[in-house]
């Protein structure tokens, strides 16, 4: 895990150590494991001080708030105990930053770059994104609450413990990805693309609206409802060569 190192909870691989790590989701009679969520207890934060971000920078318990980030470079930086609250995120490069116990709210940004990023104990709410690279990344216990995110691409992506509460997901691709303990509740999943994707522990019963526009051979591990079943049956039947008429 990319930041594995550098988690003050002992977690390395999924096992950190904390009690109710292998709880069981108690939905009817689902036997799907709970997600683990972040403990992102923040200390007392410093004001950032301006200024542009800088490549491979260490930022530790600041606080970021209302500042235009459009078109700066952050690529390889470490953001510890971290608030960005209300930033703006335009062509943002945060490549291969590590982004760890810290929150994230009201940011907004068209094609911000998070590509191979590590997102460890982070809450991030009420997004407005376009377009996000998040390709290659690493999402471990994380919350997405709330917010809107447009064709964020998670292709070969590893998420565990990651939960989606009230979000809207337009074209999401997870291509490739691998989702181990992730749920989506009261969430809208619009053409939503599984191709080739791994999952085990993903709990699909919650949501709002289930849009599976391409991969949907590859729910296996997923768990979803029978009202779900017959939204997608259409779906599961075109991929078998069964014409409903």
């Amino acid at each position: 895990m990319g930041c594995a190192g550098l988690d003050r909870h002992g977690g390395v691989d999924g096992t950190d150590g904390r009690e109710g790590g292998d709880r069981v989701a108690g939905r009817g009679e689902g036997t799907v494991r709970a997600v683990r969520r972040p403990e992102v207890r923040l200390p007392e934060l410093a004001a950032w001080g301006g200024g542009e971000l800088e490549t491979e920078g260490d930022y530790d318990g600041l606080e970021f708030a209302d500042a235009d980030w459009a078109g700066q470079s952050a690529r390889g930086a470490r953001f510890m105990d971290c608030a960005v609250r209300r930033c703006t995120l335009d062509e943002t490069v945060l490549g291969r930053a590590r982004i760890i116990d810290s929150v994230l709210s009201g940011v907004r940004g068209v094609g911000t770059d998070l590509s191979h990023a590590s997102l460890r104990d982070v809450e991030l709410s009420d997004a407005r994104l376009g377009g996000t690279q998040l390709h290659g990344a690493v999402l471990e216990r994380v919350v997405v609450r709330g917010g809107k995110i447009d064709f964020p691409n998670l292709r070969e992506a590893r998420l565990r413990d990651v939960a989606f509460e009230g979000c809207v997901l337009v074209e999401a691709d997870f291509a490739g990805a691998q989702l181990e303990r992730v749920t989506f509740d009261d969430c809208t999943l619009a053409r939503v693309d599984f191709s080739e994707a791994r999952m085990k522990d993903v709990d699909l019963r919650g949501a709002a609206a289930v849009d599976i526009a391409r991969g949907i051979d590859r729910l296996a591990g997923a768990v979803i409802s029978a009202s779900q079943l017959l939204d997608l049956a259409p779906a599961f039947a075109a991929q078998i060569g069964v014409r409903v008429e």
